[in-house]
């Protein structure tokens, strides 16, 4: 990469992308009509078509090595299995499915230091329902909600930042359970009631997290890894990035009268975690092919006409494998993804009834909003976009103030 160093004029130095590649790019100010921009930009493999080339099938096929202890997926599993179970057990299937939802915020423990810990949870979890209420509010409409879902992503992926949440899952889970509130039926009158159901999943999560915190941290307390800081501009473009894709899949998803649309823009947010380019476009084609076999697997195991019991069960075990699998092969973990998700997200009876036209339904859906953040993710990590943004905003700045002391 060719630095750039030929610059003449008095100006500003920000970085790009400080978070996952340490180029920096130069702007510069002059006078009027002395600057163009275009013989500064840098050009990025990552922002070309050529980092293809580079691709390694057998990244498909790798398992990475990892951080994360084995007892995490299991106290994932059990904020998402009990609530399955007491749904099932109570005669509330879809109430346990909504409260397991918002059990994933357990993921979201990111500090060693037990007080810090349980903070960043309670907060995330207060996040969660505030997603998922926003999502019910805005669902009346299929022209306001991609709007409204656009706006969301953006506050959310700059708030997440502002508040040092840098690690994975980041912004995901608050969109998704966003996207999938915004897509369900427009009925006021059950609002406090799934809100409820989320609530009292986000409690339990909050229960056995502080449990899992006494237990596997009592005694020590290893320092938290640092916070990778990022440039406030830089912050502005990706979540303006993130908001325009993730309204724009759902945008698209209810322009085709797609079935449960919200899996577009679950599907454009969850690739467009990728920590650059090459990585985004890998993640989009392991979601695709995952998906694929995925849906291969749910079609044979609704061949033999599982119980609810059995369904439920699967959920608690599916959710252990998604969370082991997930940071060591992405590819892998989304198999498993797919079975888990139809079985959250559908009814036993739909399964067995429009079986072909689901599964056709979901695979025209996840492909849509792969695409889409697989387009946003090679914006958001272009160059050239982060400058030409950042120097809009840069100017609009300067006009503001311009204004206000007139």
């Amino acid at each position: 990469m060719q630095q750039i160093t030929n610059v003449s004029h008095v100006g500003i130095r920000f970085p790009v992308l400080s978070v996952f590649n340490p180029l920096f790019v130069y702007t510069r100010t002059g006078p009027p009509g002395c600057f163009d921009p275009e013989p500064y930009l840098c050009s990025t493999p990552l922002s070309s078509p050529l980092f293809f080339q580079n691709l390694n099938l057998n990244q498909f096929f790798t398992f990475n090595k990892t951080t994360r202890k084995w007892h995490l997926p299991v106290i994932a599993g059990l904020c998402v299995g009990i609530p399955i179970m007491a749904g099932y057990f109570s005669g509330n299937t879809e109430g346990g499915k909504l409260a397991s939802l918002s059990g994933l915020v357990i993921l979201y423990i990111q500090s060693n230091n037990i007080p810090r810990r349980m903070m960043i949870l309670m907060t995330c979890c207060l996040g969660i329902m505030l997603s998922f209420t926003f999502g019910l509010f805005f669902s009346f409409s299929n022209l306001a909600s991609p709007i409204a879902l656009a706006v969301f992503s953006f506050f959310i992926h700059y708030s997440i930042y502002k508040l040092g949440l840098t690690k994975p899952p980041g912004n995901f889970f608050f969109i998704m359970l966003a996207s999938v509130a915004i897509c369900m039926p427009y009925q006021p009158g059950k609002i406090p009631e799934r809100t409820g159901y989320i609530a009292m999943g986000a409690m339990l999560s909050c229960l056995l997290g502080l449990v899992y915190s006494l237990l596997t941290l009592r005694g020590k307390e290893p320092p938290d890894d640092p916070v990778n800081a990022k440039d406030r501009y830089t912050n502005i473009v990706e979540s303006i990035t993130y908001g325009v894709f993730i309204g724009l899949s759902l945008a698209i998803a209810n322009a085709l009268e797609l079935d449960n649309p919200y899996w577009a823009p679950v599907s454009c947010a969850a690739v467009m975690q990728g920590v650059s380019t090459k990585h985004i476009w890998m993640r989009g084609t392991q979601r695709i092919l995952g998906t694929l076999l995925g849906l291969g697997l749910t079609w044979g195991i609704v061949l033999l006409h599982p119980s609810p019991l059995i369904i439920a069960v699967s959920i608690v075990a599916l959710q252990v494998i998604v969370e082991f699998l997930v940071v060591r092969n992405y590819g892998i973990a989304v198999v498993f993804i797919t079975i888990l998700t139809i079985f959250l997200a559908e009814s036993g009876s739909r399964l067995a009834i429009d079986t072909n036209e689901l599964f056709v339904a979901r695979l025209i859906d996840i492909i849509l909003g792969s695409a889409i953040g697989a387009i946003g993710g090679w914006v958001l990590f272009n160059e050239r976009v982060h400058y030409l943004t950042t120097l809009q905003i840069r100017k609009a700045k300067i006009l503001i103030r311009k204004n206000k002391m007139r």
